[in-house]
């Protein structure tokens, strides 16, 4: 299976790539381990994507999806285990198949990080979770905590109200990191409590979880909560284990990356939140993925010329 591009990741990075490149007459393949969307498909609502007041998560990928397929993008659901270079073209290892490609684009994300106290793996999908947007709707009527600082944590406590008696906002430092609007927003509504300047060490139950013992930063005292959830986010760690070191990244992982989104490896480019970049939104995301489809086109023509 030849093409010109292969996009790694379907979020909304890999599907703006895969509209530029498709719309390009560019034979175009996108592979995603899930489906087209990446965490888009799990954000409940989203108000600042610009041309939508308010879209969900869901709805915004399913038009992504479409409007990249239109062209002629083709998705297929796999799982890269790695990536190797072969005369000029690019080798992408798959468990099942390998594909060859003149050009690469990396859109592969990042995943949420875990906080590795003793519990955690224990009742993963049986009380812990990460995703507000999948698994709210099984706490409805139940007390729930909420780890994290960020925009994310906040943003996911809030939906959270919607199903949950009580929100509890659980931060180890003495303020919450996230913007403004989201602090406003937790101030005004009455389902949420905030626990500042606190860590947390266990989760504890028997077949679901039933409390979280947390620790005071300034007194060093433990306290034992009641919930019958725990929500985690404590932000994410980019997904580029399968590259073994192949490319530059940062101190945490992240790809390196110029202005065009070109890697440190010829024909490779990376786009969206797997990319060292300040800003980690949709907005951001789709403008890289339209440079990494642009540039990879060029450099696809200019191989050509050689």
């Amino acid at each position: 299976m030849d093409f010109d591009i292969v996009i790694i990741g379907g979020g909304p990075a890999g599907l703006t790539a895969g509209l530029y490149s498709a719309r390009a007459n560019l034979k175009t393949i996108l592979i995603e381990k899930a489906v087209p969307g990446g965490q888009l498909t799990t954000t409940y609502m989203i108000e600042n994507y610009p041309g939508f007041e308010e879209v969900t998560g869901f709805e915004l990928s399913q038009k992504m999806e479409n409007h990249a397929r239109k062209f002629g993008l083709e998705i297929i659901n796999g799982h890269v285990v790695g990536i190797e270079t072969e005369r000029k073209n690019h080798k992408i290892i798959m468990d099942d198949r390998t594909i060859f490609a003149k050009a690469v684009i990396l859109a592969t994300g990042a995943s949420p990080k875990k906080i590795r106290i003793p519990g955690e793996d224990e009742f993963r999908g049986k009380g812990v979770s990460y995703c507000a947007t999948c698994d709210g709707p099984f706490f409805n009527g139940k007390r729930v905590a909420v780890i994290g600082g960020g925009n994310s944590a906040l943003e996911e406590g809030l939906f959270l109200t919607r199903f949950a008696k009580e929100v509890i906002l659980i931060h180890r430092r003495d303020r919450f990191r996230a913007t403004k609007i989201f602090h406003e927003r937790v101030k005004k509504n009455q389902k949420i409590k905030t626990i500042l300047n606190h860590e947390p060490l266990e989760i504890h139950g028997k077949e679901t979880v039933e409390s979280i013992v947390l620790r005071n930063r300034i007194t060093d005292e433990n306290v034992t909560i009641d919930v019958d959830g725990v929500f985690v986010f404590v932000g994410y760690t980019p997904n580029t284990a399968f590259l073994k070191g192949l490319l530059k990244t940062d101190d945490r992982g992240y790809i390196i990356t110029d202005e065009k989104m070109a890697t440190s490896l010829n024909g490779v480019f990376a786009a969206g939140d797997v990319r060292a970049n300040p800003l980690k939104q949709i907005a951001t995301a789709v403008g890289e993925g339209a440079i990494a489809a642009h540039f990879a086109e060029q450099y696809i023509s200019s191989r050509c010329k050689a």
